[in-house]
């Protein structure tokens, strides 16, 4: 009776040590998209990255989780100089994952701590591409523009031809030809990652890609820019209106010339007219005075009456040749 007495008391300890040994949690379950560490007494005993169920010592070990997906930091807006020493607002955001957990949790422990080196990181990468490189260099990607530009500049878009293209653009002075771009902002976003790679792959930390999310003037900067857009348009403006004048006045001297041509042409196919009808009215006064010569010489000497005698204003005389078929009896002499 002692003897079962002692088993089931030895079988009541067993089962006690094992809820016991249960109930501290033995084991710990990694679900898809995570990672673990897994320390015992601060130091690192095992890593995992795969999902699955796992054992660890119970009291003893710590299990601490990271993600294992891609991870985004959005930076805050730095005040960045370019090459040109003009101040840019630069906004960032790149994406980044753990690729070693234990190394991660020897640099960091917890990913705010990440976050903030990693920040930090990215930052002085982007300052310095930036002020190594030109504006143009970092807001375009490509020389597209430029081609894009090429043979459909202002003047020839609003239908004017070549030469008063080249007369504008002498007016001008202004050139519509934009900065050829030999990296692009691609090609620099790789720099920045590259960059800071170098500084975050001794943390177990894989930087994806950094990438400006925003790029813009600073504040001082801004009506700068404006002021400038402002007098390079009433530059252009003007041109126009020069441009303008200078046709106005050639259409206005070709209308005077052709004016002038159309009434020479006119009188002279005027008088060119009254010389025929001339011509042709001594002929029938030639042939009519051969007919009647008395007759022509009467006719003629009335029409003379009719045009002069209104401008008398007092005859002193009638005994003259010129007044035989006025005061004649007979009407002659």
């Amino acid at each position: 009776m002692k003897k079962n007495t002692k088993i089931y008391v030895c079988l009541g300890i067993v089962l006690l040590v094992i809820v016991i040994f249960f109930a501290a949690g033995p084991l710990y379950v990694i679900n898809e998209g995570q990672q673990v560490v897994v320390t015992r007494f601060g130091q690192i005993v095992t890593s995992h990255t795969q999902a699955g169920l796992y054992i660890k010592v119970p009291f003893i070990d710590t299990v601490t989780t990271y993600p294992s997906r891609i991870l985004s930091l959005d930076g805050d807006d730095a005040r960045i100089p370019t090459k040109e020493n003009q101040f840019i607002i630069v906004d960032t955001t790149s994406r980044w994952r753990i690729s070693d957990p234990a190394l991660f949790y020897q640099s960091f422990k917890t990913l705010d701590t990440a976050y903030n080196k990693l920040s930090d990181v990215i930052d002085s990468s982007t300052r310095t591409v930036i002020t190594r490189n030109r504006l143009s260099e970092i807001v375009r990607s490509s020389n597209i523009i430029n081609e894009q530009t090429e043979g459909s500049s202002e003047t020839q878009v609003a239908g004017i031809n070549d030469d008063d293209s080249a007369e504008i653009e002498a007016l001008v002075n202004v050139s519509n030809q934009n900065e050829n771009v030999v990296k692009g902002r691609d090609a620099l976003c790789n720099e920045m990652a590259e960059d800071a790679r170098k500084m975050v792959g001794e943390y177990g930390i894989e930087l994806i890609d950094i990438v400006p999310r925003q790029i813009k003037y600073s504040d001082e900067l801004t009506q700068s820019v404006y002021n400038r857009m402002i007098k390079e348009r009433n530059q252009v403006a003007q041109a126009y209106r020069s441009l303008g004048e200078g046709k106005k006045a050639e259409w206005l001297g070709k209308l005077e010339n052709e004016r002038r041509t159309i009434e020479s042409e006119a009188y002279r196919k005027s008088e060119e007219t009254k010389g025929k009808a001339d011509a042709e009215a001594a002929a029938i006064y030639t042939e009519a005075y051969s007919q009647d010569p008395s007759f022509y010489e009467f006719w003629k000497t009335m029409e003379s009456y009719k045009n002069t005698m209104g401008d008398f204003d007092a005859t002193y005389s009638t005994n003259m040749d010129y007044f035989k078929y006025m005061y004649s009896p007979a009407g002659r002499r």
